[in-house]
């Protein structure tokens, strides 16, 4: 099977900046039409305004995606750009800190609705019309949806126990739309990560050399990940290479999780 994904139509949600954004320009690279969807339209036209002006391959779309009125928007302005869909990135997600102790802290309900309802409700939508669109050829790949996720919903961090319960729960959502979407010919995996040097972790570490050495201490390999690393593995899941494999959470994190947790930032 091929790991190519050329010619195939994508959707990469939080595409603005970090992971996302460095899914969907690997994506692009690699032949696919993509669909760049974020809630920050300044972030989005910065980041790939020039592309979507000079390439026919990318496509921009704002909005809120906790909203379904502009999920449905979302699928439309995909179909009306490329026709189809192919794979859907759930890369949407958010970080706030939670106090365990106050009662009045909403930061799990605010995370469980961004990281893990909007990734279900994207996921739904986007299902639908993949089926549709596989009418009278069952026998053939129908899509293929990878949640990104976090090294966090396996590590206990008291400061960031929303983003752990909300990446938990992708997981499980992963693993349960796999079996439900199975019968149609649709896989869903996941891929988890530890620190990522993307620009905004970039950005955060700035100045910080003591979290910088914590977090390559308590990485085996002893270094930060590369965001290329991480859209290497989902290129892999989204593509027909991994044909037979579905309801997994890929974990890319240098060996983090296989050490004691360190009060080190999950994400």
């Amino acid at each position: 099977m091929s790991h190519s994904i050329a010619g195939k139509t994508v959707i990469v949600t939080g595409a603005a900046n970090g992971v996302g954004l460095a899914i969907g320009r690997h994506f692009v690279q690699a032949g696919a039409n993509v669909v760049f969807a974020d809630m920050d339209e300044k972030a989005l036209n910065h980041e790939m305004g020039e592309a979507a002006e000079k390439e026919e391959n990318v496509h921009l779309f704002a909005g809120d995606l906790r909203k379904k009125l502009t999920i449905k928007n979302l699928l439309s302005a995909t179909i009306d750009a490329f026709e189809r869909v192919d794979i859907l990135v759930n890369a949407s997600r958010q970080v706030m800190k939670t106090d365990p102790l106050d009662p009045d802290d909403t930061s799990v309900e605010e995370l469980l609705q961004q990281n893990t309802m909007t990734a279900l409700r994207v996921s739904q939508a986007v299902a639908r019309k993949m089926i549709q669109q596989a009418e009278g050829n069952p026998a053939g790949p129908v899509g293929s949806i990878v949640n990104i996720s976090s090294i966090a919903a396996r590590r206990t961090h008291p400061e960031l126990l929303a983003y752990s319960v909300s990446s938990a729960a992708l997981d499980q959502l992963t693993r349960s739309l796999a079996v439900a979407f199975a019968p149609s010919g649709i896989r869903v995996n996941a891929v988890a990560f530890g620190s990522v040097m993307s620009a905004s972790l970039m950005g955060s570490l700035k100045g910080h050399d003591e979290t910088r050495e914590a977090i390559v201490d308590n990485t085996p390999l002893h270094r930060i990940a590369s965001p290329s690393e991480v859209s290497d593995a989902v290129e892999y899941l989204a593509s027909d290479a991994s044909s037979f494999v579905t309801g997994q959470i890929i974990t890319v994190d240098g060996g983090r999780t296989l050490l004691d947790p360190a009060a080190v930032s999950c994400h």
